[in-house]
């Protein structure tokens, strides 16, 4: 079953628009208190640095899928292990790009519930698709997935 997909349902994609349009409802139902003022600007211009930065790795993830010519689909199997460019800093770089591109919208426009949504969304992303795709990778390639877990976190920071 080494050719088998991580999973059968591309998960990502579908969590992280399903915790914005939450995240979207329950601020349009019962909205969070916000900053304003210095504050609520701090907070928008960290936002809009997020956003950025979120759509820069998206597409530098992206390119870097391309240029080792495997899937970026987050329901196919995996045919070269990526260890370079972004992936050199996190081992799921494009969900790391989609989490701050929901906390970024979320203190651009002063929306608390995106904030809390993208936590929602950290945790099922990695209960319904990392864990399946790192079984995945592990059968796929062996020891050198052993050694690029463990010198590469799963988000950021330590391994």
């Amino acid at each position: 079953v080494e050719n088998s997909p991580p999973n059968t349902i591309p998960w990502p994609p579908i969590i992280y628009v399903a915790a914005v349009l939450a995240g979207l409802a329950l601020h349009w139902l019962a909205p969070l208190p916000w900053h304003g003022g210095v504050a609520g600007m701090i907070a928008a211009a960290i936002g809009l640095c997020l956003l950025c930065a979120g759509v820069a790795l998206e597409i530098v993830t992206i390119l870097t899928f391309r240029r080792h010519n495997t899937t970026v689909l987050p329901h196919r199997g995996a045919t070269r292990l990526i260890t370079d460019g972004p992936f050199a800093k996190s081992r799921n770089p494009i969900y790391v790009g989609n989490t701050m591109l929901v906390v970024g919208a979320g203190l651009l426009f002063g929306i608390g519930w995106l904030l809390i949504a993208a936590v929602a969304a950290v945790f099922t992303v990695q209960k319904l698709a990392i864990e399946r795709e790192e079984r995945h990778l592990a059968t796929r390639f062996g020891k050198a997935w052993d050694d690029y877990a463990a010198r590469t976190p799963r988000w950021l920071g330590r391994p």
